[in-house]
């Protein structure tokens, strides 16, 4: 998929989870997963400027995914840490950091799983590619479906939140 196709697909990965956070009463959190998530859309994608690194190759992975989240985790146990945030609210960020970074990847393994390039998600401990094959990762109708249906959830579920 291309850009516009990716940030489509964490859109609609995103929806339910940010409708979620704001049920929960927390949209700050909702609105920093959302904007992450279209931030980091295409790190995966990285591959392509990292000589002797192969096109959906270790950085298409669930591997790859807890590492992201990994970061995320540590990133906000540093931030927990400097504003002296309190054991329960130090867990609850940390574990939004890990889940933030991990959703991110997946979302972009979902969408390049659509095409028949696939992906082998599972590396290093198998070399199954895991395809739909639905359209090529080119595919403008596609791409831009994605994008509209990504924004369309997350207005529905922006529009549900307030009316639940």
């Amino acid at each position: 998929m291309y850009r516009v196709g990716h940030w489509g697909v964490s859109l609609l990965v995103f929806a339910p989870v940010g409708f979620a956070l704001v049920e929960m009463g927390t949209p700050e959190l909702a609105f920093v997963l959302g904007a992450a998530m279209c931030w980091l859309a295409m790190l995966p994608d990285y591959d392509h400027r990292i000589p002797g690194l192969s096109h959906r190759g270790p950085t298409h992975t669930i591997l790859f995914a807890l590492l992201v989240g990994g970061v995320g985790g540590g990133a906000a146990t540093l931030l927990a840490t400097a504003r002296g945030l309190s054991e329960p609210q130090t867990t609850t960020l940390v574990g939004f950091g890990f889940a933030t970074g991990a959703l991110t990847i997946l979302a972009h393994l979902v969408a390049d799983a659509l095409t028949p390039a696939g992906i082998r998600p599972f590396w290093p401990l198998s070399s199954r590619k895991v395809t739909l094959s639905l359209w090529t990762a080119d595919n403008t109708f596609a791409n831009y479906g994605l994008f509209a249906l990504g924004v369309f959830a997350v207005a529905a579920t922006a529009y549900l939140s307030l009316v639940v």
